[in-house]
C-alpha cells in the first residue's frame, strides 16, 4: 500500500487541486465504555481483572508537561476532550495501516468533543489535519523544549512534542482548556471494532479505494475493523477526494459505531465487555486524570446517557488556502463562533460553518 500520509510542512501545488492525505476516526464512546466494564464482572475474579486492565492502561501526564500557561478551567459543567489518531507504523501498526515505519508519527484526526453541562448532548469540532496554524512554544511530556513555529501544519504539533504539544496547540487555536485527552492508533481501531462485533453502515454511493483497499456496493453493510479503517481513511474512493470529505466520512461511521454500541447489549454481555475493556486499556493513550480503570470508568458512567441523536457534529471552518492547494486557513471569524458558543456551553450556531470550505462526502455514509 502506498504511503498515505505526507511529512509536515507546505509544499506547492500546481495545476489540479492535490487533495490532502488520509485520516482515521476514533471511537471515544466505546473506548470509555469499555474500560468501564470492569466493574460489571464482578465475582472473585475482579482484582485479576482490575490489575490486569490497570496494567494495561497508558497515559500522558499534560497538566505536568504544560503548567500553567493555558486557558481558565471553566467551571460551569461541561467537559472538553481531545481525541487524536496517531500514525505510527511501528508494530502491528505497520500491517493496519501500511507504509514503512520511519520511526516518527503524527495526528491525523482531531476531534475536539464538548460534553454539555448534565452530559446528555455534546458537540464534536473536528480539526483538519493539513490546516495552517501557528504553533506555540510547548514542552513535551519528557521535558524537552519545542520552539513556537509560524503557519505550518496542525499535525505537526503531535509529530514535534507529542500529546502534550498537540493539546497545548488545540488550546491555543480554541482559546478552551481540554479537561482530557484520549488516543488510539491504527491496531487499535481495528481491534476495538472486531471486539464489538463490526459496524452497520449504509452508502449511498459505491466506494473504490485502492489506497485504503475498500470496496463496497451501494447498500447496507456489516464492516469488519479492517473495512472500517479502510471506510475512514477512504479519500479517492467517494467525494472529491478532500481530507474535508473524508472528515464527513468519520463523523458518520462515528455515529454508527455509537449505535452499534447500544444495539449489542455491551453491558449485559460479560466477555464482550471483558474482549472491548481488555482491548481498549491496551490501545488507548489517556491523559493521567484518566489513567487508571476507576477514573476512566467513572468517566465513562458519565457517558452513558449520551446518543449519536444528541451529538452534533461540525468541522472547524476552514477556507482553502489560495498558496497552496493542499492545505486550508484557519476562518477566524466563524472558528470564534464555535470556541465562543462551546466556551459559553451553547451550541455552535449555524451560521458558524455557512460560506466554509466543505468536502462532497456528506450523505454518503449513514
Amino acid at each position: 500500500m502506498p504511503e498515505i500520509d505526507s511529512k509536515p510542512g507546505r509544499h506547492r501545488a500546481k495545476g489540479r487541486r492535490r487533495k490532502p492525505r488520509s485520516t482515521r476516526g476514533k471511537a471515544l464512546r466505546v473506548v470509555a465504555w469499555s474500560a468501564a466494564g470492569v466493574v460489571v464482572l464482578g465475582g472473585t475474579g475482579l482484582g485479576y481483572v482490575y490489575f490486569k486492565l490497570n496494567g494495561n492502561l497508558k497515559s500522558v501526564d499534560i497538566n505536568a508537561a504544560l503548567g500553567t500557561d493555558r486557558p481558565d478551567d471553566v467551571d460551569n459543567g461541561s467537559q472538553d476532550i481531545l481525541v487524536l489518531g496517531s500514525d505510527s507504523r511501528a508494530g502491528a501498526n505497520k500491517k493496519a495501516g501500511g507504509g514503512t515505519d520511519d520511526g516518527s508519527a503524527r495526528s491525523d484526526t482531531a476531534m475536539v468533543v464538548h460534553l454539555y453541562k448534565g452530559h446528555k448532548k455534546a458537540s464534536v469540532v473536528s480539526i483538519p489535519r493539513d490546516t495552517l496554524i501557528d504553533r506555540p512554544e510547548c514542552t513535551d511530556a519528557d521535558g524537552a523544549a519545542h520552539p513556537a513555529a509560524s503557519q505550518v501544519m496542525f499535525n505537526s504539533a503531535y509529530s514535534t512534542g507529542g500529546a502534550a504539544c498537540a493539546v497545548k496547540t488545540v488550546e491555543s487555536i480554541s482559546g478552551i482548556r481540554m479537561d482530557h485527552y484520549i488516543e488510539v492508533d491504527f491496531s487499535g481501531f481495528q481491534r476495538l471494532i472486531d471486539d464489538l462485533g463490526g459496524v452497520e453502515v449504509t452508502t449511498s454511493k459505491p466506494i473504490d479505494d485502492p489506497d485504503s483497499h475498500l470496496k463496497l456496493g451501494a447498500g447496507t453493510h456489516r464492516l469488519t475493523g479492517q473495512q472500517s479503517l479502510g471506510l475512514v481513511r477512504t479519500r479517492h474512493g467517494v467525494g472529491d477526494g478532500s481530507d474535508l470529505g473524508r472528515i464527513q466520512l468519520q463523523q458518520a461511521f462515528m455515529k454508527a459505531l455509537m449505535d452499534q454500541v447500544k444495539q449489542v447489549g455491551v453491558f449485559t454481555n460479560p466477555k464482550k465487555l471483558y474482549d472491548l475493556a481488555d482491548t481498549a486499556t491496551k490501545t488507548v493513550t489517556t491523559d493521567s486524570d484518566l489513567g487508571s480503570v476507576p477514573e476512566l470508568t467513572a468517566f465513562a458512567n458519565g457517558l452513558k446517557g449520551l446518543g449519536s441523536n444528541a451529538m452534533h457534529m461540525v468541522t472547524m471552518p476552514v477556507q482553502y488556502d489560495p498558496a497552496d492547494a493542499n492545505r486550508v486557513l484557519v476562518d477566524k471569524d466563524k472558528s470564534d463562533l464555535v470556541w465562543k458558543a462551546l466556551k459559553a456551553d451553547r451550541p455552535v450556531p449555524a451560521s458558524a460553518t455557512e460560506d466554509t470550505a466543505t468536502g462532497t462526502a456528506d450523505g454518503v455514509v449513514k
